[in-house]
């Protein structure tokens, strides 16, 4: 081997590993806490699932799927004219670095046409899909334990806990 070419081959790893960081950097890695679903009563066709949700990096959560209900759908609960609203939003901003919290009166999860009820102790197992800045979109499988109807989130992460820094 000459001194020429074990400059160009030192060279293509350090490439290779400069590319390798930058693909590292730029990729989100979402952390899921303290997932849990709403129990329900015999014969309710709906239910809502909430977490905190920390990216690594700019990311946003796009659509999430379980096999307990025909539909899952990213929403947003507000206050509008007195009023209180939900609707289903195309996605849910995760800023680098900020705990999103998804609690009850505010972003969650919603579950429509639940396939039977939903028990308090029972696992649902779902999947979140998440986007990064650049468009690539992966996948994180969480298992929710359900939790009573009457269930809140723990003290100190409640419906506004972290919501009023995300708009």
């Amino acid at each position: 081997m000459t001194k020429t070419t074990l400059t160009s081959h030192a060279l293509k790893l350090l490439c290779l590993a400069a590319l390798s960081l930058v693909v590292s950097a730029a990729r989100a890695d979402v952390r899921v806490e303290d997932p849990w679903v709403r129990a329900t009563v015999p014969g309710q066709s709906a239910s809502g699932a909430f977490m905190r949700l920390t990216s690594s990096a700019p990311a946003k959560l796009v659509s999430a799927s379980a096999k307990i209900a025909d539909s899952v759908e990213v929403h947003e609960m507000s206050m509008t004219d007195n009023v209180m609203r939900m609707k289903q939003i195309p996605a849910l901003d995760l800023p680098a670095g900020k705990t999103v919290e998804l609690a009850p009166g505010g972003y969650h999860i919603m579950f429509f046409k639940l396939h039977s009820q939903l028990k308090d102790g029972d696992t649902v197992p779902m999947t979140l899909v998440f986007e990064d800045a650049q468009g690539k979109r992966s996948s994180v499988d969480v298992q929710a334990p359900v939790r009573p109807l009457t269930a809140a989130m723990p003290a100190g992460h409640g419906a506004h806990a972290g919501h009023g820094a995300h708009k």
